[in-house]
């Protein structure tokens, strides 16, 4: 199929409109010459009477002869996503339309066909660099329907659904073309393997800046959106959590598109991490709401009406974008039931406490919103074996605030304050075999080894330690070090 030009709907309209005007005289003809059998018939008159069935086929042929795309949906717009493990494809739609979508080999094409649907949408700007689409093409199908097709470089694994109307948002349909590659969960065992920032385990904090991609979340003062505001956070955090011996941050997102709810929260249950925090800003109808709050998740109800407020808009987020290590396969309901909300009531205390924490270092150098941690129903934070907490980093609807939540030095102290909170509580409480629990019961040194290939700079940049620090406790006069000499490493 060649890409072509959708004719318009208006003159087949004009057709129209002079079929029904013929189909309607041939009506009145046709009755005039039935005048005698009408007379005979006038008082048991119906709808069976060939003057009604010749309007009722007027009206009929009119209604099934007009145009589609005088009654139908259209394309009004197309925008381009690029996630690392998938690209998206988002349809702006007038209204709904049903589609059907299948796949084509040697080239690879995708088809999508969408029923009594027409194509205004502008397509030259979008940019198909990194992803696996070549072209997008376009043209009509059965005179009324609309046939897309991507040409791909390479196969993928499509999936698509359509979003309907919400809030600002028109009725869309989605494609999503999922890259075919292996794909390897990475576990905290296996995150350790491949980071070797130390001896022992590190401790693995998944950091989730909210919203992304097609939903960008409360919006402030000059187009300010939450989602670039929380990345940049986000990243913040990123970097003081790794610059930190026995802590490793893995991101949900690292660009500007969306992943689901359950799969945020999924992604941090999947490798075993031992903190999730979510990222957030908040938005009010109220430009005087301000503060900093942080949620852990209630499973009672929301803890005030802001709570709920927010955690209701939180979870409509998707429609714009087991019980964790105990496996209960082999348990019946009742005892599943009973583990899972064993596992959820210390989750949910560590959640509280880490959560407070990290409130009161805020509160150091920011406006809260609440002096204490607030309950809701966020999904994000529903697991049962990941402590999990929701920052909202203050009112970017705010004037004020939002100019801090645009500025690196606020963002930057945002980070600090987060991490603080998240490594005191790990100080009170290490996990068992990592990093921070072998240095509170050995007064933090660390003997190493000399491999080959070791140098003291590589050593050092490994025990994140300066050269001088490993010379002076070792009472190295030079650079040279041997196989097999054992270096006593301070505690950074």
């Amino acid at each position: 199929m060649t890409e072509q030009v959708l004719a318009s709907g208006r003159p087949h309209a004009i057709k129209c409109i002079v079929t029904f005007i013929i189909v309607t005289l041939v009506g009145v003809v046709n009755a005039t010459m039935n005048s005698r059998w009408y007379a005979h018939h006038s008082r048991a008159l119906s709808v069976k009477s060939p003057l009604r069935l010749t309007m009722v086929f007027a009206v009929v042929s009119f209604l099934f002869s007009v145009s589609p795309s005088v009654l139908a949906s259209s394309v009004e717009g197309v925008r381009l996503w690029r996630a690392p493990d998938h690209t998206r494809l988002v349809f702006d739609l007038s209204s709904p339309a049903e589609h059907k979508l299948f796949r084509l080999t040697n080239p690879e094409r995708l088809v999508i066909d969408l029923e009594g649907t027409a194509f205004k949408a502008a397509t030259n700007e979008l940019d198909f660099s990194n992803t696996p689409i070549s072209r997008l093409r376009h043209g009509k199908r059965n005179k009324q329907d609309l046939r897309l097709v991507l040409d791909l470089s390479q196969a993928t694994n499509p999936r698509s659904f359509s979003l309907k109307k919400h809030a600002d948002k028109p009725d869309r349909l989605v494609i999503d073309l999922y890259d075919i590659e292996a794909s390897t969960i990475k576990t905290v065992e296996t995150i350790q393997q491949t980071t070797k920032t130390s001896p022992k385990s590190d401790i693995v904090i998944v950091v989730d800046a909210g919203h992304g991609g097609e939903d960008p979340g409360s919006i402030g003062p000059g187009r300010l959106f939450e989602k670039d505001v929380v990345l940049a956070v986000s990243k913040e955090l990123q970097a003081v959590i790794d610059n930190e011996p026995g802590f490793k941050a893995v991101m949900i997102r690292s660009g500007d598109y969306y992943v689901e709810n359950v799969q945020r929260r999924k992604k941090a249950r999947d490798i075993r991490a031992h903190m999730f925090v979510s990222v957030h800003a908040d938005g009010f109808t109220d430009a005087r709401a301000k503060g900093a709050s942080v949620f852990a998740l209630s499973r009672r109800g929301a803890t005030s009406q802001m709570a709920r407020i927010l955690a209701s808009k939180a979870n409509e987020s998707d429609l714009i974008g087991g019980a964790g290590s105990v496996s209960l396969s082999d348990k019946d309901d009742v005892l599943a039931g009973v583990l899972v909300d064993l596992s959820m009531t210390a989750t949910l205390a560590s959640s509280l406490d880490v959560g407070d924490r990290v409130l009161k270092n805020m509160g150091r150098f920011t406006r809260l919103h609440k002096n204490h941690v607030e309950q809701a129903a966020f999904i994000v934070l529903k697991s049962h074996d990941v402590p999990s907490i929701l920052v909202e980093t203050g009112f970017i609807t705010n004037p004020e605030e939002s100019r801090k939540l645009n500025s690196h030095g606020h963002r930057s102290k945002l980070a600090n304050a987060i991490f603080s909170g998240i490594k005191d509580y790990f100080y009170d409480n290490p996990p068992e075999g990592s990093y921070v629990a072998w240095k509170k019961s050995n007064n933090g040194e660390i003997i190493h080894t000399i491999a080959k290939g070791d140098t003291l700079s590589s050593i050092a940049k490994r025990y994140k330690v300066s050269i001088s620090t490993i010379k002076e406790a070792n009472s190295l006069d030079g650079a040279t070090i041997r196989i097999g000499q054992r270096l006593t490493i301070p505690a950074s």
